[in-house]
């Protein structure tokens, strides 16, 4: 890793705790204090593209209040894209940045769960030379130092950071409406399908099995007047990165995932809810994330090894405020389930590496309906009346969370 993404990460990880404060007031941005500086250009790579000059150059950012920031590089063309936690732009547009017009174009805008983008195209390919946050100041500054470098040295972002935060909304320049103004947005994950089709036993398929409850319980989440979409609405293979696509398309207020797997007799009972953990919790999460992996191997999808330090350090500043929301959730489910008298797994809430879950700009949880090779689990999920129950159970669930969550996150906007 280059030592200026090495200073990027160590600035993130400080600023973990910084992101756990819920309570704290939006940062603002002080424009007089913020510009981007162009420096000489370097002899050695510098070239012309158009009417720019490749030259190094620092984008500076003066805010009220340090944030948790995050930075990579994109191409098609060639951008710097910085994402920051919690910045109030202050209405003012882009293009009112000093020094904003030396580059081939500049954008910035909100995006969801309190996120502004700022996207920087750049007249050719450019390396991050230095990311930090002097806090220490008398109003932050955040420095993002680029210096030009040849094609064959531009390293645009790819891997498990792209895969989980792939799709994130265009920037614009005006703010997307309060969340209050719209309908929840659930989207539903029916797991395996087509050439996968997960658990099998007495003839029933996962794949089939959870297809058709999902089908179920997004009919009875649309009757309470929710938004509902799913990843897959036939017995078709759907990879675990387009699922998060399309949750992230669907602009997903909570995503959940549903399956009926397979362990060894005896080793799972009972309906269980899992939430993102880096580290599995027991023998059978580990062995169900490696089965969740191992199935996108069939359309020749290859996860293993795609994350890095800079890369779980970058999610988990943005899992300071989904993954909360994702504990809270599993929490109003199981306690729902709890008052129905479904029959549960004895840690009903529990952490995996599921790689389904991994996307953080949206709460998420994956949920075991039960297990098809445990044979009260098996007669429970195909009879139609715990069917029934247990669709009534989950939109309880989804309905009061919703209630619960948007009344804390207008709480924290005040």
């Amino acid at each position: 890793m280059r030592p200026g993404l090495i200073a990027a990460l160590l600035g993130l990880i400080l600023l973990l705790s910084a992101a756990a404060r819920a309570d704290a007031p939006a940062a603002q941005i002080d424009m007089g204090g913020s510009a981007i500086v162009m420096g000489a250009s370097p002899n050695p790579v510098a070239r012309l593209v158009g009417r720019d000059v490749a030259r190094p150059f620092t984008l500076r950012l003066s805010v009220s209040r340090p944030i948790p920031y995050r930075v990579f590089l994109l191409d098609g063309p060639p951008r710097l894209v910085v994402d920051l936690d919690g910045l109030d732009l202050g209405g003012h547009p882009a293009s009112t940045l000093f020094g904003a017009d030396h580059l081939p174009g500049f954008r910035w805008g909100r995006m969801r769960n309190g996120w502004t983008r700022i996207v920087a195209e750049l007249p050719g390919p450019y390396r991050v030379d230095r990311a930090s946050l002097r806090a220490a100041a008398a109003r932050p500054l955040i420095e993002i130092a680029l210096e030009p470098v040849a094609p064959e040295a531009f390293a645009p972002r790819i891997g498990a950071a792209g895969d989980a935060l792939r799709d994130l909304p265009a920037p614009a320049d005006t703010p997307e409406p309060p969340p209050d103004d719209r309908r929840l947005r659930v989207v539903l994950d029916p797991g395996h399908g087509g050439i996968d089709p997960g658990a099998i036993s007495d003839g029933q398929t996962e794949a089939d099995l959870v297809l058709e409850f999902a089908q179920g319980l997004a009919s009875a989440l649309r009757a309470r007047g929710i938004d509902v979409s799913l990843t897959r609405e036939d017995d078709s293979f759907v990879g675990l990165e387009a699922r998060m696509t399309a949750a992230r398309q669907a602009g997903a207020d909570l995503f959940v995932s549903l399956h009926a797997d397979a362990l060894p007799v005896g080793q799972a009972a009972g309906a269980a809810v899992y939430i993102w953990s880096g580290t599995d919790d027991d023998s059978a999460a580990r062995q169900l994330a490696l089965r969740h992996d191992r199935d996108d191997l069939l359309s020749g999808i290859d996860l293993g090894g795609r994350d890095d330090a800079l890369a779980t350090a970058l999610m988990g500043v943005a899992r300071t405020d989904t993954q909360p929301r994702s504990k809270n959730f599993a929490k109003f489910l199981t306690s729902r389930m709890a008052l129905e008298g479904i029959v549960m797994h004895r840690r009903p809430v529990q952490g995996a590496r599921f790689s389904v879950l991994k996307a953080p700009d949206f709460p998420s949880v994956l949920l075991e309906l039960g297990f098809l090779t445990d044979s009260g689990d098996r007669a429970r999920l195909t009879d139609p009346g715990w069917r029934a129950r247990m669709t009534r159970t989950i939109a309880d669930a989804i309905a009061a969370w919703a209630n619960d969550d948007s009344a804390r996150r207008a709480l924290l906007r005040r």
